[in-house]
């Protein structure tokens, strides 16, 4: 059964780290869960400590990924147009292109990267802001989503790292 627990938990970590770049995967959770699974076992073991500051954390980063984009599309001078118009330059960015056999970059990273502040920028575009507002929205929105998703990817390598540790110092 150990085994069974173990499998699931690596499925878990993998979605984790997936959940950090793509858009609708709560990534956060799912490495928490991969560590939960891990724990469950009878030959790997967490402190309660360790776990309920894990889950904090996890819940604390899956927050924050919603509200800093926005603050940082409203810091800049962005509105909802240039929020939505991120997020639909993502998912272009990360499945449209390399659908359409458009790659830009290793691994798409620069559809991923330059996604959101072009999808910011067109947003605010024709929700009538000049280019410089529109440019300037465009930069928050970017900020906000790439520290969003490093806050999501150095979340999902730490418990990547105390799983696979546990596992060696078991």
């Amino acid at each position: 059964m150990d085994i069974l627990f173990i499998i699931i938990g690596v499925v878990f970590l993998l979605i984790g780290i997936i959940g950090a770049l793509v858009p609708g995967i709560a990534g956060p959770p799912f490495s928490f869960l991969g560590l939960i699974m891990l724990h469950i076992t009878k030959k790997y073991h967490y402190t309660e400590e360790f776990l309920v500051i894990m889950g904090l954390i996890a819940a604390a980063v899956t927050v924050l990924d919603y509200v800093v984009p926005i603050w940082g599309t409203k810091k800049f001078g962005g509105t909802k147009r240039g929020v939505w118009g991120s997020t639909i330059g993502l998912i272009v960015g990360i499945f449209v292109l390399p659908a359409l056999g458009i790659v830009i970059g290793p691994f798409g990273i620069l559809g991923i990267l330059l996604g959101p502040f072009l999808g910011a920028y067109i947003g605010e575009s024709t929700g009538g802001q000049d280019d410089k507002k529109a440019l300037k929205a465009a930069f928050g929105s970017f900020i906000g989503f790439v520290t969003g998703t490093l806050m999501k990817l150095v979340y999902a390598i730490i418990v990547i790292f105390y799983f696979v540790k546990e596992m060696i110092n078991a």
